[in-house]
């Protein structure tokens, strides 16, 4: 059975927009600054580094070799251990 081109374009433009979905969370800031304030501050600096990598993007119109996107995914991770670390704090 032969299937039609236009079925594998469309799954791959739905894999695209999901890769821009996944790629567009920017890291969030959650944690109080108040409480931990060096925990805070290294989590607005993961958002700024990955404002700052989006910005490369956009400037060298994502020919980056893929670099930049990983360095993005690599912020969201720190930024999620970063929260975990003040999680772990506030059980002390």
């Amino acid at each position: 059975m032969k299937t039609p081109r236009s079925k594998y374009i469309l799954l791959a433009g739905v894999a695209a927009l999901a890769a821009c979905a996944v790629s567009a969370q920017v890291p969030v800031q959650n944690i109080d600054p108040a409480r931990h304030g060096n925990l805070a501050a290294a989590q607005r600096l993961v958002v700024q580094a990955f404002e700052r990598l989006s910005d490369a993007q956009n400037a060298n119109d994502s020919q980056l070799g893929g670099h930049a996107a990983r360095a993005k995914e690599l912020l969201r991770e720190a930024n999620e251990e970063i929260k975990l670390a003040a999680e772990a704090a506030n059980r002390r």
